[in-house]
């Protein structure tokens, strides 16, 4: 054993002495650093800020425009600093810089009165938002991209933060702090989308993988509670999305082979004062499920544009365009097949997200103004074993949507936003399900039209006060749903920061959450139609301290509470909040699609603790994260029994990091660990009894992703595998 030891031992020295060599034997190709500097709230173009490579003496000075270039730096990751007498200085981490293309930055800085201790602070941990002063987390695009088990997904990226679960690793279906699927906003480019995911479950957020292309993403926030009143409709989380610009030197390109698809993308300027960006992707899935002689075939295509263009020195004009293809494809040519493919909803989709936005600033703050169209079609279809059809599911919704916002700075320490919001919603559903019989022996059957339009409206102002070392943030928002009972809802929320030092933050957010149901759930019984806003109460309290300029450690707690959640009068053990997660159809009984005729008297309540330890790359070239979640979630229907809700997971340990060798080697990991979710057994002639509905938990379980990345760097293009 000992020799074997010694032996790997001398081959491990062996290895690094090859990387090390072939690392100083190699001539790194240079490339260049451009960006933007602005204030943090108004977005104003900060002149004179200086902008350097960390450890190098290369650097800039921004312009008029609040514009830099450092060009001449070696190919690589580096850490860029951005720096401005009155301002906090802030730190970009894992920026690559290649020959291909120039690495793009922003940084917003924000005014500070005090020094940080000699310590900076990275700019992807976010010390001040408008909306959010605790729960939220940022992610770069390389964070993303590294992700050992995150096939560059930004959906699936977010699972290794604290409060998330995870209810099957083939899926993109969040679980956040106990709450369903379908309570999670993703907001794309500022456009409120239902789901950015292929293959997507209606009336949830949740599917396989996500749509959006990576290369694209500039960086994602996520937050899991206490956010802000900018954002409604949903209750558990929120996903923002910004995707980057084109480059403006010249047209550029490339081309990429993942796990599962193959795509090209292309970029460069129009003119001088705008640029564009596009991609195409296919997944390759069918190729392989067809070799291995499965009965299904899933196929997907996704497309991918935006074009930006400056105004002037104070206007901005953003056109995004999206568009996703679903197919499931059956092959009914064996009796074995029939079968296996009678246990699966097949399902179309095609998504559509188009969006124009306008930006102006001004002095002392800016206003966005905002178009946007999106539509789902879907077309669901399930046969028994006879090729007879059992369900079937042909529906479109389309949105039109305006949105504008405002924030304006009425002080130093004062920072007003409001904003309002109008949808016109276009929903036409034909519903067909046979006399069907659940598992728990209730029988249910649907034959339905619903075509419709309907309007929701938002409006909501929120004040910020700094009052050192305090902050606070008072906000309140209204809703209003043209196709339910009592159509409007009103949600204060108030969130409180007091900093003990520099770096040592206490934070306090109290506030009400409403969301309306989705359009599904209205289409089987017109009773439905009755429905009320969703509703959740949620406390949350952190403590945040940084360790050092790279490294914080988080404890949060949490409280939420829940009413008015749609509860089936068919199924009295069942609540909507238990569904959502999966494909659906005849094995979860079609529950998440609301066939049932629908009460909103379901309550619920969620609780727990998380623990976050985060060091981010720097001079030390190494990161890491640690994450502990433990949590309890109870949901009460109809029967006025409190069961443990489907997606309460006790205990989530995440262990996550990598170590940059070198230039060209990067190695990295991912172990998660999660306590078992509750179900609910079968009897011996394969029904289910309610009374035992989530008594039993699946066993703990776990995951281990390593992950190796090799760069090779050349004059005009990089290669990475």
């Amino acid at each position: 054993m000992k020799i074997v030891i010694r032996g790997f031992q001398k081959g491990f020295i062996v290895c690094l002495f090859v990387f090390t060599s072939l690392e100083s034997q190699e001539t790194f190709p240079r490339g260049a650093v451009v960006g933007l500097v602005v204030h943090g709230v108004t977005k104003e173009p900060l002149i004179g800020a200086n902008v350097f490579v960390v450890g190098t003496t290369s650097g800039a000075v921004t312009n008029e425009m609040g514009r830099f270039r450092i060009d001449n730096v070696s190919a690589g990751i580096h850490l860029i600093r951005a720096s401005l007498i009155g301002y906090s200085t802030a730190v970009k981490t894992d920026v690559v810089v290649t020959p291909s293309r120039p690495a793009e930055l922003l940084f917003e800085l924000t005014e500070s009165a005090v020094e940080l201790e000699e310590v900076t602070i990275t700019d992807s941990y976010p010390r001040k938002s408008p909306d959010a002063l605790l729960s939220i987390q940022t992610q770069s695009y390389e964070e993303i991209r590294r992700l050992p088990g995150g096939f560059e997904d930004v959906v699936r990226a977010v699972s290794i933060l604290p409060g998330v679960a995870q209810v099957d690793p083939g899926r993109n279906d969040l679980i956040v702090r106990g709450g369903a699927p379908s309570e999670n906003l993703y907001v794309v480019d500022k456009l409120e989308v239902a789901n950015i995911n292929h293959f997507g479950t209606q009336g949830t957020g949740g599917g396989p993988l996500s749509y959006i292309n990576l290369d694209f993403v500039n960086n994602t926030s996520f937050s899991t509670g206490g956010f802000g009143v900018r954002y409604g409709d949903r209750l558990s989380s929120v996903l923002t999305i910004d995707l980057r610009e084109g480059r403006k030197d010249r047209m550029g390109g490339k081309a990429t082979v993942s796990a599962t698809q193959f795509g090209v993308n292309a970029e460069g300027p129009v003119s001088d004062h705008g640029s564009f960006l596009f991609s195409a992707r296919r997944s390759y899935l069918d190729f392989i499920f067809k070799a291995a002689g499965f009965g299904f075939v899933p196929e997907y295509w996704d497309f991918l544009g935006k074009a930006s263009y400056q105004l002037g020195n104070h206007d901005r004009l953003s056109i995004l365009g999206i568009v996703a293809l679903d197919n499931v494809k059956l092959f009914n040519t064996t009796e074995e097949l029939k079968y296996s493919n009678s246990r699966i909803l097949a399902s179309d989709h095609i998504q559509g997200v188009t969006s124009v936005s306008w930006q102006h600033l001004f002095r002392y703050g800016y206003l966005t103004v905002m178009a946007g169209y999106t539509s789902l079609q879907f077309d669901y279809r399930q046969n028994d074993s006879l090729l007879q059809p059992i369900f079937r599911n042909i529906s479109t919704e389309r949105e039109f949507s305006f949105r504008s916002d405002l924030v304006y700075l009425l002080g130093e320490t004062t920072e007003f936003s409001a904003g309002i919001q109008g949808r016109l919603i276009g929903v036409e559903t034909d519903l067909f399900l046979r006399p069907f019989w659940t598992n728990y022996g209730q029988q249910i059957s649907v034959n339905a039209r619903f075509d419709t339009v309907a309007s929701k409206f938002a409006t909501y102002v929120q004040i910020g006060q700094r009052l050192s070392p305090l902050r606070v943030i008072l906000g309140a928002r209204m809703d209003h749903f043209s196709l339910i009972r009592n159509m409007t809802v009103t949600a204060p929320r108030i969130s409180l920061a007091y900093a003990f030092s520099p770096l040592t933050i206490l934070s306090v957010s109290v506030g009400r959450y409403h969301q309306a149901p989705s359009s599904i759930w209205l289409t089987a019984n017109t009773d439905n139609r009755s429905l009320e806003f969703l509703r959740v109460d949620q406390y949350v309290a952190g403590l945040e301290q940084y360790l050092r300029g790279d490294t914080k450690v988080s404890l949060e707690i949490y409280r939420k509470k829940y009413r008015t959640y749609p509860v089936s009068t068919v199924r009295p053990f069942l609540v909507l909040a238990n569904t959502g997660a999966g494909f659906g159809g005849s094995e979860d009984g079609f529950a998440s699609f609301g066939l049932d005729p629908l009460v909103s008297a379901g309550t619920g309540s969620s609780e727990g603790v998380e623990v976050f330890l985060q060091k981010k790359f720097s001079d030390i070239p190494w990161y890491g994260t640690v994450s502990v979640s433990t949590g309890h979630t109870v949901f009460t229907a109809l029967d006025g029994v409190e069961r443990a809700g489907s997606f309460d997971q006790r205990w989530i340990l995440n262990l996550g990091g990598g170590y940059i060798l070198n230039r060209t080697w990067e190695f990295s990991g991912k172990f998660r660990l999660g306590t078992g979710r509750p179900y609910t057994p079968y009897n011996a002639d394969g029904t289910q009894d309610a009374s035992r509905y989530n008594s039993e938990r699946i066993p703990t379980n776990h995951s281990l992703d390593i992950r190796a990345d090799r760069r090779w760097v050349f004059d005009s293009w990089t290669l990475i595998t």
